[in-house]
This record gives structure tokens, sequence and C-alpha cells, in this order.
């Protein structure tokens, strides 16, 4: 039982009494959001430099739009403020919606979705999104096993 004498495993998994790395996790969704939002950014100006679109960056951010939409709407979606570097199923599904939804409204807007852009969207966009909260797991879990000493001054 818990102070509010409700049996602890009636709490739902990631509640308040969570382990430091995913408090971490929780406190740092800020990060977590911006670093999908700055890599879609860079999967445009990537996509617009190998096509010589120019990097002009009302450009990129218009090339990026359509997937930054989607990718909040995901995290919307997914509430993955509470457990943000999680890869499943929080960061596939972020993933999956990202691509498809972003697809879905460049498409809408008049913009090209040739099969070979939406595979190379699919793989360059999984290995973002999911490889830096790979990155983020492993380098919160080693912060947790190895914590550092309080400093006495």
């Amino acid at each position: 039982m818990n102070m509010t004498n409700t049996p602890r495993s009636a709490e739902p998994a990631g509640a308040s009494r969570g382990t430091a790395a995913s408090r971490a996790q929780r406190r740092s969704w800020p990060v977590l959001l911006g670093a999908d939002l700055v890599l879609i950014t860079i999967f445009a100006a990537l996509g617009r430099q190998s096509h010589e679109h120019g990097l002009a960056v009302t450009g990129i951010l218009l090339t990026a739009l359509p997937f930054i939409l989607a990718c909040l709407a995901a995290w919307a979606v997914m509430r993955a403020w509470r457990r943000p570097g999680q890869l499943w199923p929080a960061g596939v599904v972020i993933w999956l919606i990202t691509v498809a939804a972003g697809l879905g409204i460049r498409a809408l807007a008049g913009g090209g979705t040739a099969p070979s852009f939406q595979l190379v969207t699919l793989l360059v966009l999984g290995a973002f999104l999911l490889g830096h909260r790979l990155v983020w797991q492993v380098v919160s879990r080693r912060g947790a096993q190895n914590p550092r000493p309080e400093r006495i001054n």
C-alpha cells in the first residue's frame, strides 16, 4: 500500500514513483521533442540539398512542415511527454505517424510522394527518430547506474 491506501499494483506504469531514469525522461521531454523537430528539419535540408533545391531557411521549413505537424500530432496522440525516450511503443508510433501523416499532408499540399521518396522518408526518419531515443536510453541508464557523488561545499 502507498500513502493513499491504493494497492501498488493499481498504479499505472510510469506513475510518479518511477525510477530515477524514468523521472529524468519525463522532465526532459522538451529536449527530446526538440530533437525530433531538429532531426526532421535536418532530413528536409538533406533532401533539398541532394536534389539541388537550395538551402534557404524558408524552403527547408516549408519542406519539413508536413512532417513537423505530423510529429506534433503523434506526440499528442501518444502523450509522449510521459515517456519521451521510450522506444516502444511511443518512439515507434511517433515515427510511423510522422512518416504516414507527413506524407499525407505533403500529398494534400501538392508535394511529391514517389515510392522512392516514401521509402527514404521511412528509413531516414526511422533512423533519426528512433536512433536518438536509443542513445537517450543508454545515456539515461548509465547515469542512473553511476550517479554523481554529491558535492560537499
